[in-house]
Formats: C-alpha cells, structure tokens, sequence
C-alpha cells in the first residue's frame, strides 16, 4: 500500500484538471469559430442592425468560460512545477505559454470584444445598412491571429502534458 503516495495522487488530479480544461477549451473555441461563427455570416446576420449585441452576448458569455478555463490551465501548471511533478528546469517554456493563454483571454475580454462590439453598434436607427468600418476588419484580422495563436499554444501543451500523463503511467 506504501506504493502509491498521496503526493503522486494530488499531482496527477491537477494534470487531469489541466488537460480537462485545455480540451474543452480548445474544443468550444473550435465550435465557435468552425460552426456558429460561418452559420451567423451565411445567415447574413452580418447585416442585420442587432448583430453587435446579439454578437456581444455570445462572446461575452464566451470569454467568461474562457477566462475560467485559463485560469484553470495556468492554476494547474503552476501546481505542477511547484510540486516538480511533470516540469523540470528544461521546460520553463510550459508556464510562459499558459500564462500567454490567460493574457489573450484577458485580452478578449476587456479589450477586443468591447471594442469591436463598439464599432459594430447601430446608433441611428433610422439609416439603412451601415457599411463595416476599416477598423472592424483590422480587429477581425487580429481577433483570428490570435485566436490561431491560442489554437497553436493550446495544442502544444495539450500534447505536451499529453504525453507526460501517457508516459508516467507506462513507468
């Protein structure tokens, strides 16, 4: 009974809490960019006068979760390389990037969305289609740098802690 040690067992609890979050994470934000996103364009919700609230709503919701997942994510790694269970002095690379992560959801959320949010908004009621503003399309570009940044990083430490979980467990 001496074999498993309680320590062995709380660290391997929060490298599945990591990988837990980086999975749903990075699949909700798959979701969105790959299904809901494409469906409200061919829709041409674009052009409707509701679209940047309705668009806020969404995203709003959405960075919430993402905020969580990241800071569970960063929680995690930073748990593990306290407790020297999976990082070693080689892999400092693992907390920078989840710590990445966590400043792009912050990102998102304070700055990004409010501000394409902004931009988006109908404020005279009585004018016909308003034409998308330059700086929607610059935010747009930065918004899928980022979000194929995230995707990228994400994947990486996914496969990383991946891999680390699969090879312990075969010792």
């Amino acid at each position: 009974m001496t074999a498993i040690s309680p320590a062995i067992f709380h660290r391997s609890r929060w490298q599945t809490v990591l990988i837990f979050a980086l999975t749903f994470w990075l699949s909700s934000s798959l979701i969105l960019d790959l299904v809901i996103m494409p469906e409200l364009y061919a829709t041409g919700m674009m052009t409707q006068p509701g679209f940047a609230s309705a668009s806020y709503s969404i995203f709003w919701l959405f960075n919430r979760i993402e905020l969580v997942c990241a800071a569970l994510v960063l929680t995690s790694t930073l748990l593990l390389y306290k407790t020297q269970t999976l990082l070693r002095p080689g892999t400092l690379w693992a907390i920078g990037l989840p710590l990445m992560l966590f400043t792009t959801a912050l990102f998102y959320t304070y700055g990004l969305t409010p501000a394409m949010s902004s931009l988006g908004l109908q404020l005279d009621w009585f004018d016909g289609v308003a034409e998308v503003p330059a700086a929607m399309n610059q935010m747009h570009q930065s918004y899928w740098a980022l979000e194929v940044l995230k995707l990228v990083t994400g994947a990486a430490l996914l496969k990383f802690y991946y891999n680390r979980a699969y090879n312990r467990t075969q010792r």
